[in-house]
């Protein structure tokens, strides 16, 4: 065998790492010092509250460069927006029904943004969920795509089929995946429909949800499981637009907890004019816990996504290089089970 010698990490006279030609960084993917650590599988979740949406483009935006850099692992942020209207690349303005008068009037912002999709609303009541993920991190996972049609409960590690690289539309089925089983988790039925993007409601039933004893102890009294009809057929209870940029993630979902309804009256919802919107509460008929439903998403995004998750609960912790160490449940979360602390994963 023919002996090669080692590649040298470049450098200055001064004898400081090369700048990377191509990112002006120091460390990228194409230097032979790895910026990224692939084999750390830890999302950091990070739950804001509300948040302007402005902010959240700024704070996305810095996420999303610091992870291409190898400066930040993968992210996952939980918020909730004040009223705005955003519209996504393949957007139609006439899908924004209300004047500029009457959105004013309910204190509505408009934003235009890069993700995918059409026109959506964010608003108090919505959990919103920004993944900053390096998708080359989960390359080594087996592909989500084979089962877009197929049942919700199969683990993530018995799809079938591989690929070198966790591509789009993989990304955007595990997130379905995701708030699929965490409507489960509260006994909601939800599935895909063909041929569109999002969670939907399955038409005349809502089963026994999946709740284990520690579901039970979040539900006094419960019994651990209940049994309603839907409000109404196939209605979207969750919606997906993404951008996805030299392979990290950016925007991602919004689920509809406890939102005001009334506001998606003000547009054409995803373009999609022939089907209703709805949330956990309509289908259940009470008003649930937004920490309890973030709980459940950020476990539910460490099973699909083959992952650990560990709270941090600062933006100022997370780019502080404290990433992948346990930190603490947001202390609502923590009153809500009667304990001091506890980590999640």
């Amino acid at each position: 065998m023919e002996y090669r010698r080692p590649r040298r990490r470049r450098e200055t006279r001064s004898g400081q790492p090369a700048r990377c030609r191509r990112y002006d960084s120091p460390r990228c993917p194409w230097c032979p010092l790895r910026a990224y650590n692939f084999n750390s599988n830890v999302i950091s979740v990070v739950q804001l509250g509300q948040v302007d949406y402005g902010e959240g483009l700024r704070l996305q935006r810095t996420l999303v460069e610091r992870r291409k850099l190898g400066q930040v692992g993968d992210v996952l942020l939980l918020l909730e927006h004040s009223p705005v209207i955003t519209l996504g690349r393949n957007a139609k303005a006439a899908n924004v029904l209300a004047s500029t008068e009457v959105l004013a009037a309910r204190g509505v912002e408009v934003f235009e943004c890069d993700r995918g999709g059409d026109v959506t609303f964010h608003g108090p009541g919505q959990l919103v969920g920004y993944p900053i993920f390096d998708l080359r991190g989960f390359s080594r996972q087996p592909s989500a795509v084979s089962y877009q049609e197929g049942p919700s409960n199969v683990a993530a590690e018995s799809f079938p089929s591989w690929r070198k690289t966790l591509g789009a539309v993989d990304y955007v089925r595990r997130l379905e995946e995701v708030l699929i089983r965490t409507c489960g988790d509260f006994g909601i039925r939800t599935t895909r429909v063909a041929g569109l993007t999002g969670v939907w409601t399955e038409p005349d039933s809502v089963g026994p949800g999946s709740f284990g004893s520690a579901q039970d102890k979040l539900r006094p009294g419960r019994g651990g499981s209940e049994t309603r009809r839907h409000t109404s057929p196939e209605a979207k209870i969750a919606a997906i637009g993404v951008h996805i940029s030299r392979s990290v993630t950016s925007h991602g979902f919004a689920f509809n907890v406890n939102p005001d309804l009334s506001y998606f009256d003000l547009i054409v919802p995803c373009g999609i004019t022939a089907k209703a919107v709805t949330s956990m509460e309509k289908e259940l008929g009470r008003e649930l816990d937004l920490n309890e439903v973030a709980q459940a998403v950020s476990r539910n995004f460490g099973s699909v996504f083959g992952s650990e998750t560990l709270w941090v609960e600062t933006i100022d912790a997370l780019l502080g290089n404290t990433v992948g160490l346990p930190m603490k449940v947001p202390a609502d979360l923590r009153r809500l089970h009667g304990e001091d602390e506890f980590s999640v994963g």
